[in-house]
């Protein structure tokens, strides 16, 4: 695989940190007991897992030179961003539910961005043991054993595969699948937990993955930047490319992720 500088010297030891961050949230998964540290400001449950993979994370990147913004992060820090062109966004552990459920649908997400892009991005599943990464206009890659192979996205036929969360339903979701079955002669609909929906579009085992439930900007970040990596693409239901740290907010807009964007299906999919 070849990326260009920085990120070529920087794969490595990027890689090396998010399997320790994998790592340590291996050692806190005893599936069958409540592991909640305690609960957010938001509800949201959180873990010894998210804060160990945090810490790691935290020391780790800071070799690098560029600020970290991290789910787990204060707000002090979330306040400094606004000043930041250049930084990592990270989520230590997205999926924390799915964690706590059991159901191995959990990710360590590093994503580069520079000027409102996501320009690298990194997504480990610590159950499987494999990382994706990825950079937009240099290519996509899945670790796993000892060697990075290339990925990439799938030509949608007459059976698309959509991908949506357990959690997230709603009338809107509900419309969009009503479109997309009037475009496809089959829908299969698989539930999958965290940014593992992004990498799965990206080695061509699904199509879409429609969001109209709120979402972080570290919960796609990595996986935006996997995915145009792979010859995907992540837009808004305005067909714009999602940007970070261009809004007052974290929360993303509602979004589409499309795998075959040469397709003129997604077109007709962007429902507001």
């Amino acid at each position: 695989m070849q990326l260009a500088a920085p990120l070529d010297a920087w794969l490595e030891p990027l890689r090396r940190i998010c399997e320790s961050a994998a790592d340590a949230i291996m050692k806190y998964y005893r599936p069958g007991e409540n592991q909640v540290h305690r609960s957010k400001l938001d509800s949201s449950p959180l873990t010894a897992a998210d804060l160990a993979a945090h810490h790691i994370l935290l020391e780790g990147l800071q070799v690098f030179g560029l600020p970290v913004l991290s789910e787990e992060s204060g707000e002090d820090i979330q306040q400094q961003r606004h000043d930041w062109q250049r930084y990592w966004l990270v989520d230590p552990l997205d999926g924390t539910r799915e964690f706590l459920d059991a159901t191995d649908e959990f990710t360590v997400n590093i994503a580069l961005i520079d000027q409102g892009r996501a320009v690298f991005g990194m997504i480990a599943v610590p159950v499987q043991g494999s990382i994706y990464c990825g950079a937009p206009g240099q290519g996509a890659w899945k670790y796993l054993g000892e060697n990075w192979q290339p990925i990439g996205i799938r030509a949608l036929d007459q059976t698309g595969v959509v991908l949506t969360s357990r959690r997230h339903r709603g009338e809107r979701l509900d419309a969009w699948l009503e479109q997309a079955a009037r475009g496809l002669e089959c829908i299969e609909r698989h539930y999958i937990g965290s940014a593992l929906k992004f990498c799965l579009l990206a080695e061509g085992q699904a199509d879409f993955y429609p969001r109209y439930s709120p979402c972080c900007e570290w919960d796609t970040a990595a996986g935006q930047a996997l995915l145009e990596a792979a010859g995907g693409l992540l837009v808004d239901f305005e067909g714009r490319a999602l940007s970070y740290n261009q809004r007052d907010t974290l929360l993303n807009p509602h979004f589409l992720a499309v795998g075959d964007p040469g397709h003129a299906l997604w077109r007709d999919l962007l429902l507001p």
